[in-house]
């Protein structure tokens, strides 16, 4: 079968031999994978390794066979792939045992996957495949970061500096499906535009005063996932006693903080990473109640993978980019 991995320091798409359904496991027949920004890191991290790993950790298409003690799902099922490996429940951190589907394990950007059925969900029936491949992590991570670890509620200001990731994305839509004021940054003013479509109720320039431009609002949570570049400026706009929580760094990694300000504003620093299977399960309800569709920015065939790459590296995208497996 066809898949798009790393080998030597090289990304090709190739012919790999097609994986068996143990006990309790299910093979999906992939439609569409989604592609993520930790795609683009794996290929350094990996270096010159031998063996082939097939990227990727989203991912929607129909279940093809199922292993001994598989009861929950038949051939033709169609679902979406959690990739959130082995954390089930929901905790106030994943545990030991949790890694990300695409590495070490074999990931979605090939025809076919083998899974744990406990790491499969049926799909939105109100989504397309694109909408439904390009879903789970970035939608997963936002969930968490907004609602579990965030806690927002309706009513409330939420403010996101970067509106063109794909989690952002989801968190516009996400904070005004429960009835949230959203402010959102981006230098681009093609994003800031599609941002106030998507429901953005402020799209301000990353360049911007936003003290100044925000001296009107309450901010009670602030998400960042931008990292240096953006943390103090948006803890300045924060209301006192706010929330803000991080779950990536987009910039540097690494930010001064000053100690004595923090601890005057009685602010809440949180952090958070992708989300457990409860959550998952949670979020799909939420989807599906509200209605709420991902945005795919561009889908590219798995031969146009590499491409498929560099538009992301490029940050052209405005939401997901997808990855068409099988027509």
């Amino acid at each position: 079968m066809k898949a798009f991995v790393h080998q030597h320091g090289d990304l090709a798409v190739r012919d790999i031999t097609e994986p068996q359904a143990g006990a309790g496991e299910v093979i999906v027949r992939l439609k569409v994978a989604g592609l993520n920004h930790r795609d683009l890191f794996i290929p350094t991290r990996r270096g010159q390794e031998t063996d082939a790993l097939v990227l990727g950790s989203d991912g929607a298409g129909t279940i093809e066979s199922v292993g001994t003690g598989v009861t929950q799902f038949a051939q033709g099922d169609e679902v979406i792939i959690n990739p959130s490996l082995r954390w089930n429940e929901n905790s106030v951190a994943p545990p030991a045992s949790f890694d990300i589907l695409g590495m070490p394990d074999n990931g979605t950007f090939a025809e076919k996957i083998v899974l744990s059925a406990d790491q499969v969900e049926k799909m939105p029936q109100h989504l397309t495949w694109e909408e439904a491949g390009v879903l789970a992590l970035s939608a997963l991570t936002g969930y968490r970061a907004m609602f579990t670890k965030g806690e927002l509620k309706a009513g409330q200001t939420v403010f996101i500096p970067g509106a063109g990731s794909g989690v952002a994305t989801y968190l516009i839509s996400f904070a005004k499906a429960l009835g949230a004021r959203v402010i959102v940054t981006s230098r681009s003013e093609e994003k800031r535009e599609a941002a106030k479509k998507l429901g953005a109720d402020i799209a301000l320039d990353t360049a911007s005063d936003w003290a100044k431009e925000l001296k009107n609002e309450t901010i009670d949570l602030v998400i960042d996932s931008v990292g240096a570049a953006t943390f103090n400026r948006s803890l300045e706009i924060l209301k006192k006693g706010g929330r803000i929580v991080v779950f990536g760094s987009s910039t540097e990694d690494t930010v001064n903080l000053n100690l004595r300000d923090f601890f005057y504003g009685q602010y809440q620093f949180i952090g958070s990473t992708m989300g457990s299977r409860e959550e998952l399960r949670d979020m799909l309800a939420f989807i599906e109640k509200h209605q709420i569709h991902p945005v795919v920015d561009r889908t590219f065939a798995l031969d146009d993978a590499k491409e498929a790459m560099n538009y992301l590296e490029q940050g052209r995208q405005f939401g997901k980019v997808a990855v068409r497996i099988k027509e």
